[in-house]
């Protein structure tokens, strides 16, 4: 499946002459069976308190805007309250050694996305390795993701978000506003073959992303060797984050 960025870079390229090769790796992005996911470890993202490392530097990659006013915020990755992220574990044994602090949360990119279905310009789709896209310019602001997302993993921009974007990083598109937007694990880094940012930035490599489907891969080796919680799994949507225990 190819994204609308790599849409648009064929585009260009194919009408500068660019070579077939790198065409079609560009085409050929989010193919080949993969099953990305992405694994956090609570325990030592707790080790710093305070550490914004991994959000601070999403949000200046991607251009999220710091808006003051809670009720227009705009944010990709952010933390909340074990017992608000894991309400349905109602103090199992995985929420013993969380103690009420604060843990990592983003889109799940769930295996069963309830956003997608209900988009109705599809501004919101999944690829097939999983990664739950988002397509700004598609959206025309109707909001039904967000009222299917049950996570609130995705923001709207009620007001222009360009104003209150202090340093501006032109590697990445800007929105407007009146359109939704969210975390995509970096798609514009996983098409060069890196790792989604907020797992480079983390200074406690908290955070693990790879292929599932990988029996070599870390992701798949902790994820089978350790306890894991998934945020609200009676609801079926098969997220593609998980929390080590």
């Amino acid at each position: 499946m190819t994204t609308r960025r790599c849409f648009l870079r064929l585009a260009s390229l194919s009408t500068l002459g660019a070579a077939a090769g790198t065409i079609m790796g560009c085409a050929t992005a989010g193919t080949g069976g993969r099953r990305l996911a992405m694994a956090i470890d609570p325990g030592k993202c707790l080790q710093k308190d305070g550490c914004r490392a991994c959000i601070d530097a999403c949000h200046r990659a991607h251009n999220v805007p710091p808006i003051p006013d809670r009720e227009h915020e705009v944010k990709w990755i952010w933390k909340e309250r074990a017992e608000d992220a894991f309400a349905s574990e109602d103090g199992g044994e995985g929420m013993a050694p969380l103690g009420g602090r604060p843990v990592l949360v983003l889109c799940n990119h769930c295996e069963n996305p309830p956003c997608v279905r209900v988009c109705p310009t599809r501004a919101t789709w999944k690829r097939e390795d999983g990664v739950v896209m988002m397509d700004e310019h598609r959206c025309i602001g109707c909001r039904y993701c967000m009222a299917a997302c049950p996570y609130g993993s995705r923001s709207f921009n009620w007001v222009d978000p360009r104003p209150h974007v202090t340093t501006l990083d032109p590697g990445y598109p800007t929105r407007t506003k009146g359109v939704v937007e969210k975390c995509t694990f970096c798609d514009e880094r996983l098409a060069r073959g890196e790792q989604p940012l907020c797992v480079e930035a983390c200074p406690e490599r908290a955070i693990v992303f790879g292929d599932l489907r990988d029996p070599a891969s870390p992701i798949r080796q902790l994820t089978g060797s350790r306890y894991t919680m998934r945020r609200k799994p009676e609801l079926g949507t098969r997220p593609q984050v998980y929390y080590l225990i």
